[in-house]
């Protein structure tokens, strides 16, 4: 009985010393950049950073003898913003990794502060392309999904259903026009034609001028290459003008989410094909994170605050098996292994930063279909990671060896 108790005195000795170390040594910091107020928000935003602290906790909140602490910062979808909040945190607040970096133009400005200062940036939110091409990094992982995929995955389905003429309302920057061309060269490539565009302001309330050019090209398709808030009021406005069902055009939002089909309702989305990198209803594991974040968030995690989770827990356990946070170090073994959790299954970081996942083709259910709220996808098609993201030998990242 004494010894008994004498080592579980000494194993409390040892728990309370191994918190004294924690306290002693600064936290390691993880910093979000993020749209906390924007059309974006939704998506990310509030979400993706209590996705992040779920990550921490469920690592135990601690790694080499370091406190993990979260930071996040409203980035107001601003560029120049973006990119000195990554200074600020990277250079004043001691910041060792980013990661979400909502929206591909405030990712791009943000990585050119982490990639000149070597720290590791792992984007969930932001789908441009250009992250694993041109931007790409030595410590750049693009981690859930880019406009490749989702163009590939919802443009060649759409086409070999026989809607092979296509017309988009495109956002105006690096997103938007990185997702109408991959769709474009998509659509071409399987027989279709692209009969015109319209780009429109980010955040734009009146669709009418832009959808009366989509309706009068009388293309089978429309594409929206935009994301938030800007899909949403297209969807909306496009049922509101009769674009879908008395004009017979089939309206194809390209990078969607879940929590945009609620905003929406399945009266109007209903039948809209959609490619996802996750869906809360999907399996056993994704139903049980999910419930969980429900429990603080109120609404099922999108695959951008899957995908930060995820990303967060990937990085950490490389910190741990590193030994350090050196960037090269980390990097390399987060590279060596395998991502095996609820968001993905032997997902895998190549040499140009992709994390490569299957993808999955949904189609929005009828009214009728769906059981509660957010039972809203009917699962198609499950895509292979080599065969929805782009090919390796077709990168255009410099560290990428031709």
């Amino acid at each position: 009985m004494k010894r008994a108790i004498t080592a579980v005195f000494a194993a409390a000795l040892a728990m309370s010393a191994s918190a004294a170390i924690a306290q002693s040594k600064p936290p390691l910091k993880l910093g979000g950049i993020l749209d906390m107020s924007g059309l974006y928000a939704d998506i990310t935003g509030p979400g993706s950073e209590t996705a992040a602290k779920m990550a921490v906790e469920d690592f135990g909140g601690e790694v080499l003898g370091r406190k993990v602490e979260i930071v996040a910062a409203d980035h107001l979808n601003k560029a120049d913003l973006s990119a000195s909040i990554a200074r600020d945190m990277l250079d004043n607040q001691g910041v060792e990794m980013l990661y979400d970096v909502a929206a591909s133009a405030t990712a791009l400005a943000a990585g050119e502060i982490a990639k000149a200062r070597n720290k590791i940036v792992m984007y969930s939110g932001p789908a441009s392309i250009r992250l694993s091409n041109e931007a790409c990094g030595p410590y750049t992982v693009h981690y859930s999904y880019d406009t490749f995929a989702q163009a590939n995955v919802t443009g060649l389905a759409t086409v070999k259903s026989g809607f092979e003429t296509w017309f988009f309302l495109t956002a105006d920057y690096a997103f938007g026009q990185d997702l109408e061309k991959d769709t474009s060269n998509v659509v071409v490539k399987a027989g279709g034609k692209v009969l015109g565009s319209v780009k429109h302001p980010l955040n734009t309330s009146d669709f009418s001028s832009f959808l009366l050019q989509a309706q009068s090209s009388k293309a089978k398709v429309v594409g929206l290459a935009n994301a938030g808030g800007d899909t949403i009021n297209a969807i909306k406005q496009a049922a509101e003008f009769g674009l879908t069902r008395s004009g017979g055009q089939k309206l194809s939002p390209l990078l969607a989410f879940v929590t945009d089909i609620d905003s929406v309702g399945l009266e109007t989305a209903q039948g809209l094909l959609l490619a996802e990198a996750f869906y809360w209803d999907l399996n056993d594991d994704t139903r049980a994170f999910s419930k969980r974040f429900m429990e603080r968030v109120k609404r099922p995690p999108t695959a951008a605050q899957a995908s930060v989770y995820s990303s967060v827990l990937h990085y950490l356990k490389a910190v741990k098996a590193a030994g350090t946070t050196d960037a090269a170090a980390v990097m390399k073994v987060m590279k060596e292994t395998p991502v095996n959790d609820m968001f993905a299954r032997n997902g895998k970081i190549r040499d140009d930063g992709r994390m490569v996942h299957d993808m999955y083709l949904f189609e929005v259910k009828k009214p009728s279909e769906s059981k509660a709220r957010w039972d809203y996808y009917k699962l198609l098609a499950t895509i292979p990671g080599n065969e929805a993201f782009q090919p390796l030998e077709a990168s255009r990242c410099p560290l990428v060896k031709k």
